[in-house]
Protein backbone atom coordinates (compact mmCIF):
# COMPACT_ATOMS: atom_id res chain seq x y z
CA UNK A 1 0.00 0.00 0.00
CA UNK A 2 1.70 3.30 -0.86
CA UNK A 3 1.70 6.37 1.82
CA UNK A 4 0.26 9.39 -0.36
CA UNK A 5 1.51 12.47 1.01
CA UNK A 6 -1.14 13.74 4.02
CA UNK A 7 -1.62 10.25 5.07
CA UNK A 8 -0.55 7.84 7.95
CA UNK A 9 0.15 3.80 7.50
CA UNK A 10 -2.53 3.78 10.71
CA UNK A 11 -5.41 5.68 11.43
CA UNK A 12 -4.69 8.63 14.41
CA UNK A 13 -7.67 9.21 15.39
CA UNK A 14 -8.78 5.87 15.30
CA UNK A 15 -6.05 4.98 17.75
CA UNK A 16 -6.77 8.03 20.01
CA UNK A 17 -10.42 6.40 20.27
CA UNK A 18 -9.52 3.42 21.18
CA UNK A 19 -7.35 4.80 23.93
CA UNK A 20 -10.12 7.32 25.24
CA UNK A 21 -11.86 4.73 27.47
CA UNK A 22 -8.67 2.93 29.07
CA UNK A 23 -7.50 6.64 30.15
CA UNK A 24 -11.23 7.35 31.03
CA UNK A 25 -11.29 4.16 33.49
CA UNK A 26 -7.37 4.68 34.83
CA UNK A 27 -8.17 8.54 35.38
CA UNK A 28 -11.51 7.23 37.28
CA UNK A 29 -9.92 4.32 39.25
CA UNK A 30 -7.18 6.86 40.24
CA UNK A 31 -9.42 9.70 41.19
CA UNK A 32 -12.28 7.03 42.90
CA UNK A 33 -8.77 5.23 45.13
CA UNK A 34 -9.59 5.16 49.13
CA UNK A 35 -7.30 7.39 50.60
CA UNK A 36 -3.58 6.42 51.25
CA UNK A 37 -3.74 5.26 55.21
CA UNK A 38 -1.89 7.49 57.69
CA UNK A 39 0.99 5.67 58.97
CA UNK A 40 1.08 3.89 62.75
CA UNK A 41 2.86 7.43 64.05
CA UNK A 42 0.71 9.69 62.66
CA UNK A 43 -2.02 7.19 64.13
CA UNK A 44 -0.82 6.99 67.32
CA UNK A 45 -0.33 10.61 68.19
CA UNK A 46 -3.85 11.08 67.25
CA UNK A 47 -5.35 8.76 69.16
CA UNK A 48 -3.38 10.45 71.98
CA UNK A 49 -4.39 13.96 71.33
CA UNK A 50 -7.97 12.45 71.90
CA UNK A 51 -7.18 11.90 75.46
CA UNK A 52 -5.18 15.22 75.91
CA UNK A 53 -1.63 13.85 75.25
CA UNK A 54 0.33 16.23 73.25
CA UNK A 55 4.21 16.36 72.78
CA UNK A 56 6.49 16.01 69.67
CA UNK A 57 4.75 12.94 67.49
CA UNK A 58 8.31 11.46 67.18
CA UNK A 59 8.96 11.49 71.23
CA UNK A 60 5.72 9.65 71.72
CA UNK A 61 6.27 7.39 68.79
CA UNK A 62 9.35 6.17 70.16
CA UNK A 63 7.98 5.94 74.12
CA UNK A 64 5.40 3.78 72.60
CA UNK A 65 7.64 1.75 70.42
CA UNK A 66 10.41 1.48 74.12
CA UNK A 67 7.28 0.30 75.97
CA UNK A 68 6.09 -2.56 73.98
CA UNK A 69 10.10 -2.94 73.46
CA UNK A 70 10.29 -3.50 77.01
CA UNK A 71 7.27 -5.55 77.55
CA UNK A 72 8.27 -8.17 74.90
CA UNK A 73 11.48 -8.61 76.49
CA UNK A 74 10.38 -8.88 80.43
CA UNK A 75 12.16 -5.68 81.46
CA UNK A 76 8.58 -4.45 82.87
CA UNK A 77 6.79 -7.63 84.18
CA UNK A 78 3.76 -5.81 83.85
CA UNK A 79 1.13 -2.90 83.32
CA UNK A 80 1.61 -1.70 86.60
CA UNK A 81 5.95 -1.69 85.47
CA UNK A 82 4.93 -0.03 82.30
CA UNK A 83 2.58 2.37 83.38
CA UNK A 84 5.18 3.55 86.35
CA UNK A 85 8.27 3.54 83.47
CA UNK A 86 5.74 5.76 81.53
CA UNK A 87 4.79 8.11 84.04
CA UNK A 88 8.60 9.30 84.41
CA UNK A 89 9.05 9.95 80.81
CA UNK A 90 5.88 11.45 79.83
CA UNK A 91 5.25 15.59 80.48
CA UNK A 92 4.99 15.92 84.00
CA UNK A 93 1.17 17.32 84.48
CA UNK A 94 0.09 13.88 82.80
CA UNK A 95 -2.46 12.62 84.66
CA UNK A 96 -2.54 8.92 86.01
CA UNK A 97 -5.27 7.94 83.32
CA UNK A 98 -3.15 9.57 80.62
CA UNK A 99 -0.39 7.28 81.57
CA UNK A 100 -2.80 4.36 81.33
CA UNK A 101 -4.63 5.62 77.92
CA UNK A 102 -1.03 6.47 76.18
CA UNK A 103 0.07 2.50 77.56
CA UNK A 104 -3.58 1.44 75.88
CA UNK A 105 -2.83 3.31 72.97
CA UNK A 106 0.93 1.95 72.76
CA UNK A 107 0.35 -1.96 72.71
CA UNK A 108 -2.79 -1.19 70.71
CA UNK A 109 -0.80 0.47 68.09
CA UNK A 110 2.86 -0.84 68.32
CA UNK A 111 2.43 -4.24 70.25
CA UNK A 112 -1.46 -5.84 70.10
CA UNK A 113 0.20 -9.59 70.89
CA UNK A 114 1.02 -7.92 74.69
CA UNK A 115 -2.80 -6.99 75.13
CA UNK A 116 -2.86 -9.86 77.64
CA UNK A 117 -0.84 -7.41 79.68
CA UNK A 118 -3.37 -5.04 80.16
CA UNK A 119 -6.33 -7.37 80.45
CA UNK A 120 -4.41 -8.95 83.08
CA UNK A 121 -4.16 -5.21 84.80
CA UNK A 122 -7.88 -4.93 83.99
CA UNK A 123 -8.56 -8.15 86.08
CA UNK A 124 -6.67 -7.42 89.07
CA UNK A 125 -8.26 -4.08 89.45
CA UNK A 126 -11.98 -5.78 89.75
Amino acid sequence: MPITPGTTPYNANTTRQKLLPLVAVVTAAVALAAPVHADADTDFANQLHVYGVYGPRDYNAWLGKITCNRLGNGIDADAYQSAAFLSKNLPPHSTTEQTWQFLNSAITTYCPDQMPVLTSAAGQRQ
